[in-house]
């Protein structure tokens, strides 16, 4: 049972002077090259996302290396940095991989202790040349498993080594990611493997899905040759501390939305003019406003509580994670509802940025499991009888 008012130290939910400064040099970037239209340009392109921009984060920022130690090629700073990054991607709706890349297969790889792969993997992801990303993490999600509550893929050893057989559906950026980290059944119990994936191997195939600027792939594997990660006993918990991550900069993303939706729908309202005044001026407007600016502040403390725990591996992420993920997508989903119809008839219009957002936020609801399930999870975290429902303000 995890404490009801954990302890962590204060300073660690402030911006640093580096932080802040990362941010304005990413806020200017993406201001420059990643605007609505130039995401619309490349979601046409086969990858779905500007790669000369991937590659620029990389090298001239290095994003990609931030949470990554030193010696595997990073820049050995935290997840709190990262969390910045994810945060600025969200509020400029950037399509490239950096959740599944960065956020989820990196930290896996540093989660599962193994030094090998770790080696051999991570110098290329801090430098932007390799893409990757998890399969099989969420037992309890959509597979096609025959066994409830299991992965839908199976690993068999052979004379030449693992390989891998089976199909997990939903995969970020699972059509284009050039390693897949996969959680994979075996006659001893569940393992983590590494496969990069060839086309005699693996098929697989993109799903047409609500938020085109964040790809998703149906992954089959018909024997597929695999190395193993880390250790058989180490694999559920380099599974969930993967997945409470993922949560956290789930949150960090949403919370940069949420805020790019809130300033765009002030903007216009202060721009847009009915009966010879500005509709912000409406006491109507100004109580919608007003509680987006609430639940968004909310959202910012949760998603910095995450990430601070994140940052230290405290042993309190499962529950921070779970808080940030309700409070975060909620406000997510209550911001770009307010920017679409705040913006009337245009907010509507396939021209208009604004439900491009929807999609995102929309889309991202049930990543690493729904707002219930996290709910019921953070109830058995914090020792609540069994039966008692968090509300959002709660579990904030």
């Amino acid at each position: 049972m995890h404490r009801r008012h954990p302890e962590i130290d204060p300073h660690l939910l402030s911006e640093t002077d580096e932080q802040r400064q990362l941010r304005a040099v990413l806020r200017d970037f993406y201001t420059e090259t990643s605007g609505p239209e130039d995401v619309r340009k490349h979601l046409a392109t086969p990858r779905g996302y500007d790669e000369p921009l991937w590659a620029r984060l990389a090298g001239e920022i290095g994003v990609h290396g931030l949470a990554i130690p030193e010696e595997y090629g990073g820049s050995g700073f935290t997840f709190a940095e990262l969390a910045v990054a994810l945060e600025e991607s969200g509020r400029a709706l950037s399509c490239g991989p950096l959740l599944p890349t960065v956020a989820l297969a990196a930290h896996a790889l540093l989660y599962s202790g193994d030094r090998t792969a770790c080696e051999r993997y991570l110098p290329r992801i801090a430098d932007g040349t390799l893409t990757a990303t998890v399969a099989g993490f969420d037992a309890e999600g959509p597979d096609e498993s025959d066994e409830p509550g299991e992965p839908g893929v199976m690993a068999e050893q052979g004379g030449s080594g693992w390989v891998l057989r089976g199909r997990v559906d939903f995969v970020l950026d699972g059509a284009g990611a050039d390693l897949i980290l996969v959680r994979a059944r075996t006659p001893a119990g569940p393992r983590l493997f590494a496969c990069e994936p060839t086309p005699d191997t693996s098929r697989r195939t993109g799903r047409r899905v609500l938020d085109e600027t964040r790809r998703q792939a149906l992954v089959e594997f018909l024997g597929a040759p695999v190395t193993t990660v880390g250790t058989a006993e180490r694999t559920e918990e380099t599974v969930a501390a993967t997945l409470d991550t993922g949560r956290a900069a789930l949150a960090a993303e949403q919370v940069g939305g949420s805020g790019h939706a809130l300033d765009a729908t002030v903007e216009f309202a202060a721009q847009r003019h009915q009966f010879g005044r500005p509709i912000g001026s409406f006491q109507a407007v100004k109580h919608r406003l007003a509680d987006v600016l609430v639940a968004l502040e909310a959202a910012r403390s949760a998603s910095a509580y995450a990430t601070a725990c994140a940052a230290v591996a405290s042993p309190q992420l499962p529950v921070a994670a779970c808080a940030a993920a309700v409070v975060c997508s909620e406000t997510f989903r209550l911001a770009t509802a307010e920017y679409v119809q705040l913006h009337g008839g245009i907010g509507f219009t396939w021209e208009h940025p604004a439900h491009l957002y929807v999609r995102r936020a929309r889309s991202g609801e049930p990543f690493f499991g729904t707002t219930d399930r996290h709910r019921t999870r953070l109830a058995e975290l914090i020792g609540l009888p069994s039966g008692v429902r968090l509300t959002t303000g709660s579990a904030a």
